[in-house]
């Protein structure tokens, strides 16, 4: 990073699971880098969607930096999920055809129910002790042939509230775009009215968005809550982090109760 900056430059981890991203400060300015970041960044950027891209450059070993504005704010807590802003900001990533251009560019095709399906299929063999995971996958496997999404949307796939940048000049901003997916949009929002919005709120919420709550969204966000948490699962006992196995275990059956 000192040969992109300079020596001058205080540059220190921003944390992360990944170890890619730092915090870099000189006389009372401050950056975000990122290693490898998605080209994806730019059109983010241009759209006001995540903080300003200041420039992007490759070094010598191939890796690619991005520097984006540092901004002050506080991350989203989970009773700030139900405002209207973000539905709003959710609302214009999802109709945005500049950011479905770009994913296709980069190669990426529309993420299909059935795919996912036979993907989780094969992931499944060691979980036959469990009856909620094999219950959960046949009530996917029923509801298959109901869903019907007639336009594919950019989703970003991870509605947790740290996602949500809420600046002190009162901007929001939906950051760490690198599961970004072509995909039904009931994906996100699903994920997000079932972790954070009461049901009772759910219809005031789809207003902001500017959806009704039919029976098909219903069956569509419910559908997919259901196959992101089994992954969700699967990761989880791969890593071995039982404790939040647990928890998604506990939010898995209330879902498949709802």
């Amino acid at each position: 990073m000192e040969q992109l900056l300079g020596k001058e430059w205080d540059i220190t981890p921003a944390g992360g699971t990944t170890g890619d991203a730092y915090v870099a400060e000189y006389e009372g300015r401050k950056l975000f880098l990122k290693r490898n970041s998605s080209p994806f960044l730019a059109v983010l950027s241009a759209e006001g969607i995540v903080p300003k891209l200041v420039w992007t450059k490759r070094m010598e070993n191939g890796d690619v930096i991005t520097a984006q504005q540092w901004l002050d704010g506080r991350e989203l807590k989970p009773h700030d999920m139900g405002s209207e802003q973000v539905a709003s900001l959710l609302k214009k990533i999802h109709r945005s055809q500049d950011l479905v251009e770009m994913l296709k560019r980069l190669g990426k095709k529309p993420l299909l129910p059935h795919a996912m399906v036979d993907k989780l299929r094969l992931m499944l063999n060691e979980w036959s002790g469990e009856p909620l995971i094999k219950e959960a996958f046949v009530w996917l496997e029923r509801q298959l042939p109901l869903l019907r999404c007639d336009e594919f949307a950019v989703c970003h796939c991870d509605m947790n509230h740290n996602n949500w940048l809420l600046a002190e000049d009162g901007q929001l901003y939906l950051i760490d775009w690198d599961g970004a997916l072509i995909a039904d949009p009931a994906i996100d929002i699903g994920m997000l009215l079932y972790s954070y919005i009461p049901k009772d709120k759910w219809e005031e919420w789809l207003r902001f968005y500017g959806l009704e709550l039919t029976d098909d969204l219903r069956t569509r966000m419910k559908w997919y809550v259901v196959i992101q948490t089994l992954y969700t699962i699967m990761w989880q006992k791969e890593k071995k982090a039982e404790k939040q196995m647990q928890q998604s275990l506990h939010f898995l059956e209330k879902v498949l109760s709802s």
